[in-house]
C-alpha cells in the first residue's frame, strides 16, 4: 500500500482539532486507513538550520487513489467526522465562454492514442499545497499510471501559452525544444540522450524510444507545451504565482486516463477560489471516435440491497440508516422509490474503486464502525459462492488421479524456451509461446506451452526417490493468440508421467482410460462386440502419431467427438531418449497430456 507523509501541524489544523498520536490511529483505523509513524515521535534532521516539522505517514489502501495527497486525506476525514458535507463538483465555463480546444492528430494512434485535459482557474498555491500537487502526480504515475507506460500527467501555467492545442506524434528528429528546467533547446534525440543518466527520467524513456514518432501536445503557436511521458517544456513551467493552471493528460488506457483526471482536478479544485469548480476542455478526436469534453464529473447512479448489506455485516438497518452512514463515506443516498430493499447511491467521481454493492457494503461497515460489528458468526449469509466451472472439472480430474495412486506436482507456470521447445524435440515457429520481455534469468523466459516440463524437471530433481514414479499435475498453459484483447490465452491441462525401470506405457495408458470414463466418454473400438455405449454423445479413441518428443511407434494422439464435433485433446506415449537424456533421467518415462476445457 502506498504511504504518504503529511505535515502534522497542518492536518490537525485542517481537521480543526489535536490528536494525541493514540487518538488519531484511532480515528486512522475507523476510516480503513493507518497510521504507519509519528516522526514527532523521534528524533528528526536537521535542514538549513531547522528541524524538520513532524510528519505522520499514513499507509492508504491501494484502492484509494483518492487520498494519495493531503487534500485528499484532510477531506475524506472531515467528511467522516460530518465536519463538512460531500463536496459537489461542477463543470463551468471559462469567462470568455469558449472552451480550450485540443486537437488530436489521428497519428497518435501509433504511439499513445487518448488525451484528456482540464483548467484549473483561480488557484491559489501555497508552498505546501504546490508540493502537495506535484506529489500527487507523482503518486499517481507510480500506481495508477504504471510508472507512466498508462498515463503521463501534464501541468501547465496557461496564461504563458495558448489555444487551440494540438496533439500531434512525430519524428523525433523533428520535435525541439527547451526541457522543464533547462536553459537550452533540444531536439527529441538529443533529449533521450541528455536524460539517459538521469536518476528520475530515464527510467521512462523506453516508453517511447524505440517508436518512430513521439507524441508532443503544442500550443495554437506551435510552443511544445509537453512531450509525454517524458518531460514537460519549460515555457509553460507552473510556479507558486501561476493563476491558471491547464492540465493534459495522455495515455494508452481511456479508462486509466479519466480516473486520473477525475481524481486531479477533484482534490486541487479545493483550491480554487470557487471551490470545486472546473473548466473543462474540449477533444476534438473524430479518428478514433473520442471526441468529448473532460472531465466527467458527474457522480455514477447505482443501487444497493438493504438485505444484501445487513445480511454481510450481521445488522438490522433500515434505508434511512444506511443512507446516513454512506453520507459519511461521501456518497449520496436515498432509500429507492422502486423497492424497500434497495437504495439509490451516487457515487463520487473520486471513487473509481467502487464495482459492486460490495465495495458499498464495505464502506457502511466503515461508517458503522468495525469494532461495533456483531461478533457472532451470521446465521443467514449474503454471499453466494461456487467454483468456476473449469476449477470445478479440474478437480474432478485431480480427484480421479490421485485415488489411482498419482502425486500431484505444481511446477512454475515459467520455463526456459529450451525446456519448452529444444529438449522435448519441437520447434518454436514464435506464433505459439508467450516470451518474457525482460527475462531475469535463463531459467525464466517463456509461458509454458506444455505442462511436461515441469513434470519432467520435479522427476530430475527427486530422482534419488525410489522408483516407479507417478506425478501428474492440473494446471494451466498458455499460448499467443491475437485476435484477443491480451494477445494471449490460458488453456487447463492434465499431464502425467511414469518414471520406472520399464516404460509404463500401459500404466499411463490406464490412467487415461479412467480420467475418460469420468468424464463421462466412452471408448470407441473397432473389434466386433466391444463397441461401447453411448458414443453418440461423448466418444474417444486413439490413432498412433509420428511426434518428435516421443520414441518412433510408441505415440498416440487422442480423439474425441462431443456433440458430433471431433477434435485431437492429447496426445501420450514414451519419450524419446533424446528428450530423457536433456533432462538427466536414466530411466523410461512414459507421459500423456489432455486437454480438458473441451469437456466444458
Amino acid at each position: 500500500m502506498p504511504t504518504i507523509a503529511v505535515d502534522k501541524a497542518r492536518l490537525f489544523e485542517a481537521l480543526g482539532q489535536d490528536y494525541t498520536t493514540e487518538d488519531f490511529d484511532d480515528l486512522c483505523f475507523d476510516f480503513g486507513i493507518e497510521l504507519d509513524e509519528d516522526t514527532s515521535l523521534s528524533q528528526r534532521p536537521i535542514i538549513d538550520g531547522k528541524q524538520e516539522p513532524a510528519q505522520l505517514k499514513i499507509e492508504i489502501p491501494a484502492n484509494r487513489y483518492d487520498m494519495l495527497c493531503f487534500e485528499g486525506i484532510s477531506l475524506m476525514l472531515n467528511i467522516f467526522r460530518g465536519k463538512r458535507a460531500s463536496p459537489d463538483y461542477r463543470l463551468v465555463a471559462p469567462p470568455k465562454g469558449e472552451l480550450q480546444i485540443i486537437n488530436v492528430s489521428k497519428e497518435t494512434a501509433r504511439i499513445r492514442p487518448y488525451v484528456a485535459g482540464a483548467v484549473l482557474r483561480n488557484i491559489n498555491f501555497t508552498k505546501e499545497s504546490y508540493d502537495s500537487f506535484i506529489a500527487l502526480q507523482d503518486k499517481l504515475h507510480q500506481n495508477l499510471a504504471r510508472q507512466r507506460s498508462l498515463v503521463a500527467i501534464g501541468t501547465h501555467d496557461l496564461d504563458t501559452i495558448e489555444g487551440p492545442f494540438t496533439y500531434e506524434a512525430l519524428p523525433p528528429e523533428d520535435i525541439n525544444f527547451v526541457p522543464l528546467n533547462q536553459s537550452r533547446s533540444m531536439t527529441a534525440v538529443e533529449l533521450m540522450d541528455f536524460y539517459q543518466a538521469d536518476r528520475h527520467l530515464s527510467r521512462y524513456l523506453p516508453i517511447i524510444r524505440d517508436s518512430p514518432v513521439y507524441p508532443v501536445i503544442f500550443d495554437s503557436k506551435r510552443t511544445v507545451c509537453s512531450m509525454p511521458p517524458i518531460i514537460n517544456g519549460n515555457h509553460s513551467k507552473i510556479t507558486l504565482n501561476t493563476r491558471n493552471v491547464f492540465v493534459d493528460m495522455t495515455a494508452t488506457d481511456p479508462t486509466k486516463l479519466e480516473i486520473c483526471l477525475n481524481i486531479l482536478v477533484s482534490m486541487f479544485s479545493q483550491h480554487l477560489e470557487e471551490p470545486f469548480n472546473v473548466e473543462p476542455v474540449k477533444i476534438v478526436s473524430p479518428h478514433n471516435h473520442q471526441s468529448r469534453e473532460t472531465p466527467d464529473l458527474t457522480p455514477r447512479e447505482t443501487q444497493a440491497e438493504v438485505s444484501y448489506i445487513n445480511n454481510c455485516c450481521g445488522l438490522s438497518l433500515t434505508p434511512s440508516d444506511i443512507c446516513s452512514l454512506l453520507k459519511r463515506m461521501s456518497y449520496a443516498a436515498s432509500p429507492s422509490r422502486a423497492s424497500p430493499d434497495l437504495i439509490d447511491v451516487q457515487v463520487p467521481p473520486t471513487r473509481a474503486d467502487v464495482l459492486h454493492q460490495a465495495d458499498i457494503m464495505e464502506d457502511v461497515a466503515i461508517a458503522y464502525g468495525f469494532n461495533k460489528l456483531p461478533r457472532s458468526f451470521p446465521s443467514e449469509s449474503g454471499t453466494i459462492a461456487q467454483p468456476l466451472m473449469i476449477n470445478k472439472l479440474s478437480d474432478i480430474v485431480r480427484l480421479e488421479a490421485a485415488m489411482a495412486g498419482w502425486s500431484e506436482v505444481m511446477p512454475l507456470i515459467l520455463c526456459s524456451h529450451d525446456e519448452n521447445f529444444a529438449w522435448l524435440n519441437r520447434k518454436d515457429n514464435g506464433k505459439t509461446a508467450v516470451r518474457l520481455a525482460n527475462p531475469k534469468t535463463a531459467e525464466y523466459q517463456v509461458v509454458r506451452t506444455s505442462l511436461l516440463p515441469g513434470l519432467l524437471k520435479t522427476i530430475r530433481e527427486n530422482k534419488h526417490h525410489s522408483v516407479p514414479m507417478k506425478v501428474f499435475e492440473v494446471s494451466d498453459v498458455a499460448f499467443k493468440d491475437m485476435d484477443l484483447e491480451r494477445k494471449s490465452r490460458n488453456e487447463r491441462h492434465f499431464a502425467a508421467a511414469w518414471y520406472g525401470k520399464s516404460s509404463g506405457f500401459e500404466v499411463v495408458h490406464g490412467l487415461m482410460d479412467r480420467i475418460m470414463l469420468m468424464l463421462k466418454s466412452a471408448f470407441v473400438t473397432g473389434e466386433e462386440g466391444l463397441q461401447a455405449k453411448g458414443v453418440d454423445e461423448a466418444a474417444y479413441w486413439i490413432e498412433e502419431v509420428d511426434d518428435p518428443t516421443f520414441f518412433p511407434g510408441h505415440a498416440a494422439a487422442i480423439h474425441v467427438r462431443i456433440e458430433g464435433k471431433e477434435q485431437v485433446i492429447g496426445v501420450f506415449g514414451i519419450l524419446h531418449p533424446t528428450v530423457l537424456e536433456k533432462f538427466e533421467l536414466r530411466y523410461p518415462v512414459s507421459t500423456l497430456e489432455v486437454n480438458i476445457e473441451v469437456f466444458l
